[in-house]
């Protein structure tokens, strides 16, 4: 078996008059990320981390934010495409581990509620995905509650290209030939 790590993380601003999306889930609150697309930042850290641990690399390359085809674009069209990548390369996802790091709104009681969701997107058991939610501590951008960022790591799988049997020739034997 073959083994990758990947390791995504994204950050918007949170603004008014925008959802929040976090993890294909949408959650109420008076303030929502923007961006090109949905600006949802788990998805994009999850995206990205996919995208690194294949070699393939990373989510601005291969959803650039200067096309328009992205513009307002579900977070899931990226990762959906990105999970197609990674089968066409025989990639598997074994796990992830998320962090997502928020001042407002609190998000401890949403986490099983993306856990479930990560783990219908990607097809896993939901004991393979682990969601994490962090303050800034009133520090920086997050801790005034002016962004929001995700952190995502995974772990993919690849087994072996199946080698096919060896047309094994007859050794030479160690005993002289018969000369009779």
């Amino acid at each position: 078996m073959e083994y990758r790590i990947g390791l995504g993380h994204d950050t918007h601003r949170l603004v008014e008059g925008r959802p929040l999306i976090l993890g294909g889930v949408s959650i109420p609150h008076l303030r929502g990320l923007v961006g090109h697309s949905d600006a949802d930042a788990l998805l994009h850290a999850l995206t990205d981390a996919l995208l690194g641990a294949a070699g393939l690399g990373d989510i601005g390359e291969a959803f650039p934010d200067d096309d328009r085809r992205w513009q307002g674009a579900d977070s899931r069209i990226f990762l959906d495409a990105t999970l197609q990548r990674l089968q066409a390369l025989r990639w598997k996802v074994v796990n992830i581990d998320a962090i997502i790091f928020a001042q407002e709104p609190k998000l401890g009681a949403w986490k099983a509620v993306i856990r479930r969701n990560l783990a219908r997107l990607l097809a896993l058991p939901e004991d393979n995905i682990n969601v994490k939610a962090k303050t800034g501590e009133g520090v920086g951008h997050i801790g005034r509650g002016e962004a929001l960022a995700a952190q995502v790591v995974v772990l993919l799988q690849r087994p072996p290209l199946s080698v096919p049997d060896q047309d094994l020739a007859p050794t030479p034997s160690s005993e002289p030939p018969d000369t009779a």
